[in-house]
């Protein structure tokens, strides 16, 4: 365990640490011992109305949407040096508190430092559009910050994936309303003292912790916030959809994936094998972007899943906190269970070639070996619903016709990885899948500037790059007459 953890969090409003208005709290567990290691506020509709009114009151009258892009840019590069120098830290709580291996928690403290500097940047380089007709008119846009910004933000990676969602809403003068998932809460609160040493102003940013259908519901539903920002899990989004729909809120929302991994008969076997064990497994397996579905070419099919399986075979499972672990513990028994309950199904869906359960010599905790299946059709339920967990479907195809229609025939669309060493065929297959996101020959390897963001049941609307400044902004036109005004002219007669 961590030293120094506290015995209780409590939310962040208006700059000032707060219980919630009733008093109420729930329990945040350890993943490696499933026993509760503190309490949280359970925010309720009465605290994300304070959280909002003061959101609201630093947008409306603080110094923030008015500062000079560079000068917003100067408070984000301190947000990103101050998590820089306390990555070892936040690696920590992040690993105990969500089950991640500590080598990868490290690695997301470092993202989340990054995506700070890489939106303080962009922020004072961008450039807008200006339209001329000479002599007669200038069109100009003009960006204005839109107000509160609600960002609700899921259990996987949390501490990385605020951070993809406070660098762009602040760096565009925003406030915010930040919602954690309740599985995750520990480290989201630092980002209070690291937003005060940073100087960033009171109200600028505010946290609320609670349960999504509580705190979350009441967030997306708030009259006085104009645009929510959500990652999480398909269904949920289809909720915050219709909740939204109401007050015509902004919404940008990425949800669940099923990403394929195709493998072509020609592609570097040695190197699919590595980058589909890392696309499946890392993380625990709990990955939006996760290649849980193994779509291999007959030629080489049979060699592939044996190799697949015994290096799936070969991959640490253990705990969190120790650098050899390459699959930690699931963040959440519900969540374990859930999988095991997919596991389960899957024996009767495919053939298993690789774990199946929990690992040996780790008798508690929320541990799954890395589970391998093969054989398995396009309608089973693994091949179809987005398990988050170590677990892959392998399904044998003949044609570049049938490898099409079994990456498209999910209801994700999320991301695919493409496997071939034929130029002609990575172009033309990538642009036929049905998905916001492909890399050809290439595991997650991601360019901040490039959009993010899924198709179908996997997304709605894409950030990264322009794409978050446009989303965070009003982006208002004006025009100007240059020249004599060249007016119909009604009421004067003949």
């Amino acid at each position: 365990m961590p030293a120094d953890l506290p015995d209780r969090l409590q939310h962040y409003i208006g700059g000032a640490h707060v219980d919630s208005t009733d008093g109420s709290t729930f329990a945040v567990l350890d993943p490696v011992s499933n026993e509760t290691y503190l309490h949280a506020a359970a925010g309720k509709a009465a605290d994300v109305d304070r959280a909002v009114a003061a959101a609201r009151q630093a947008f409306e009258e603080g110094p923030w949407p008015q500062l000079l892009p560079r000068e917003r840019s100067r408070v984000l590069h301190r947000v990103a040096d101050i998590v820089e120098s306390r990555d070892a830290r936040l690696a920590e709580l992040e690993s105990f508190d969500s089950g991640l291996p500590i080598t990868q928690a490290l690695g997301q403290a470092r993202r989340a430092a990054e995506n700070f500097r890489f939106f303080a940047d962009l922020v004072v380089a961008q450039t807008d559009d200006a339209f001329k007709v000479p002599g007669r008119q200038l069109n100009y846009v003009n960006r204005k910050p839109i107000g509160v910004a609600g960002l609700i933000t899921p259990w996987n990676t949390p501490f990385m994936l605020e951070s993809w969602k406070l660098g762009p809403a602040l760096a565009t003068g925003n406030t915010v309303v930040l919602k954690p998932a309740e599985f995750t809460p520990l480290s989201a609160s630092l980002w209070a003292g690291i937003f005060e040493e940073a100087g960033v102003p009171v109200g600028v940013f505010n946290l609320v912790h609670g349960l999504g259908e509580e705190a979350g519901d009441a967030l997306v539903k708030h009259a006085d916030v104009p645009l929510i920002s959500f990652t999480g899990e398909s269904r949920t989004g289809q909720l915050i959809f219709a909740n939204a729909a109401p007050h015509l809120k902004g919404l940008s929302m990425e949800l669940g994936g099923k990403s394929p991994a195709v493998v072509f008969a020609d592609a570097d076997l040695d190197t699919a094998i590595d980058a589909t064990i890392f696309g499946v497994f890392s993380l625990n397996g709990e990955r939006c972007t996760a290649g849980s579905r193994i779509l291999v070419q007959r030629e080489v099919y049979d060699e592939f899943v044996e190799r697949y399986a015994a290096q799936a075979r070969r991959v640490v499972v253990g705990p969190p906190h120790e650098p050899t672990t390459e699959v930690g513990a699931l963040v959440h028994p519900e969540h374990y269970d859930k999988v095991m309950g997919y596991i389960e199904l899957g024996r009767t869906e495919g053939r298993l070639v690789a774990g199946g359960g929990r690992p040996e010599g780790l008798p508690t905790g929320n541990y799954v070996a890395p589970t391998v299946f093969a054989d398995v059709p396009a309608g089973a339920r693994i091949f179809q619903e987005e398990i988050f967990g170590p677990v892959v479907a392998i399904t044998p195809f003949d044609t570049e016709e049938e490898a099409l229609a079994l990456a498209n025939g999910v209801q994700y669309g999320l991301a695919a990885y493409v496997w071939t060493n034929d130029l002609r065929r990575a172009h033309t297959f990538a642009q036929a899948l049905d998905v916001g996101m492909v890399w050809l020959n290439s595991n997650n390897v991601r360019d901040l500037r490039t959009p993010f963001g899924g198709v179908k049941a996997s997304g709605l609307g894409h950030e990264g790059g322009y794409r978050s400044i446009d989303f965070y902004t009003h982006q208002q036109a004006v025009h100007v007459t240059l020249g004599e005004a060249h007016n119909p002219t009604f009421g004067k007669g003949h």
